[in-house]
């Protein structure tokens, strides 16, 4: 199973792609997806639609899943935040991919069992569970590391959420 984590921003979104094998996590892709500033945010909300449209068709994943509005440090960053995440949810939903959201402490805890970690804790747990490089060079950026933890959370939790859909 592929699991696309996509952690919005206007200006840089992070995106990283693993697959679920049984219990075992392994890292397919990860980056980040930028956007210059001078752009407009109609542009570039559609420059950021048009790229997660183009991981879905490239990769095909059989589902998405994104950390679920929280507040923000003022409202004009909250309006923005949510308007990325529409651009994100559109392009994704409108290619039929199922998506899954999760709050930030969900992802931490499913990540690091504590859901008050800090990013450094996440990001070491990250390491372990993707098995990714020790070297810093090599390891993904920090807004891939965020869609990333998001991914690891919706892996993890996709027998809990079975279990709860069909009980309803």
């Amino acid at each position: 199973m592929l699991i696309l984590g996509l952690d919005p921003g206007s200006l840089h979104t992070g995106y990283g792609l693993i697959e679920k094998v049984g219990s075992v996590l392994a890292l397919r892709e990860a980056g980040r997806i930028s956007c210059r500033k001078e752009l407009s945010l109609p542009v570039r909300l559609a420059r950021l639609a048009e790229h997660a449209a183009e991981l879905v068709a490239r990769w095909r994943p059989d589902l998405a899943a994104l950390e679920s509005p929280f507040h923000g440090p003022n409202a004009r960053s909250l309006i923005v935040l949510a308007q990325a995440r529409g651009a994100l949810l559109a392009a994704v939903a409108g290619a039929g991919v199922a998506v899954q959201e999760y709050t930030p402490a969900e992802v931490k805890s499913a990540v690091t069992g504590n859901g008050r970690a800090d990013k450094q804790q996440v990001a070491r747990m990250l390491g372990v569970l993707l098995a990714l490089s020790r070297d810093p060079a090599e390891r993904p950026a920090h807004d891939a590391t965020d869609a990333l933890a998001v991914a690891v959370c919706c892996a993890h939790r996709l027998r809990h959420d079975r279990l709860r859909a069909a009980l309803k």
